[in-house]
């Protein structure tokens, strides 16, 4: 494995990880070069091991032994010191370890319900910690695919990786095109679109039947506003997850995840 010195921040070879703080930016950047960020060495290692192709990595020179064992292919390995790292990036990369992927083509929805008994569905999620939350329950507590609205943000931007340890790679995502009228295209690969609300007069998710459990589509709206009601008129049963002491909701991720366990608790493991 060869290793180039950067040691100016402002060098192209490095352009792939210039100010990686700065969301607008990188969402212009990020997807239209096809490309994402993956930080930390358990994370790309997880990116490699899902198939992901580097485009390059980039290491604290001290920390170069990290990876010395990875088939890096012919994407260039470069090292710089921590406070060119900082400069170039916009934040103090103390896991000492970034990579530029290629981004893989998205599967169209269908696919995706083909070959799953169970999943979830977010409208709206715009909060990369609270989308890459949902990913890491998804891949913990059974669900097999995450589908999202057109507005959703994207999975693969780097804080959503790093939330989600990387799980983003194991569970297969893709987006809808039309919005609300997708669900209908779920509904017809035979699951049962289960809407997440605290609504009063909604259905206690435990009391749920075994057929509305069998194969659960379930949907989960943006922390705050919660699900359209277009979203939930297209829905088949409008879900709630009873609260003690006055507490009106959860975060969505933490909302999400008990959901996944109720939905799967009599799975075998």
């Amino acid at each position: 494995m060869g290793v180039e010195e950067i040691t100016e921040p402002g060098d192209e070879r490095i352009a792939d990880y210039r100010a990686l703080t700065d969301v607008e930016l990188r969402t212009r950047w990020e997807p239209p070069h096809g490309l994402f960020i993956a930080e930390g060495e358990l994370v790309l290692r997880r990116a490699l091991r899902a198939g992901y192709r580097p485009r390059s990595f980039l290491v604290d020179a001290k920390r170069v032994d990290q990876i010395e064992d990875l088939d890096t292919g012919e994407a260039p390995v470069y090292a710089a010191a921590p406070e060119v790292l900082q400069a170039a990036t916009g934040f103090h990369v103390h896991r000492g370890v970034l990579a530029s992927f290629h981004r893989k083509e998205l599967p169209e929805p269908a696919t995706v319900l083909a070959t799953a008994r169970r999943v979830a569905i977010l409208e709206d999620v715009n909060n990369h910690t609270n989308l890459g939350a949902v990913f890491r329950g998804a891949a913990a507590l059974g669900v097999d695919a995450v589908l999202l609205s057109p507005t959703c943000a994207d999975p693969l931007y780097r804080r959503s990786v790093r939330v989600s340890m990387g799980e983003v790679f194991a569970i297969p995502y893709a987006k809808f095109d039309r919005w609300p009228g997708g669900l209908e295209q779920v509904r017809a690969a035979g699951f049962t679109v289960l809407a997440m609300t605290p609504a009063p007069d909604a259905v206690p998710m435990q009391r749920l039947t075994p057929a509305q459990r069998e194969r659960a589509a379930l949907l989960l709206g943006a922390e705050g506003p919660g699900l359209t009601p277009a979203a939930q008129a297209a829905s088949d049963v409008r879900v709630v997850l009873p609260m003690r002491r006055g507490v009106d909701s959860l975060n969505v991720a933490a909302a999400a995840a008990v959901a996944f366990w109720e939905l799967g608790r009599d799975d075998p493991l």
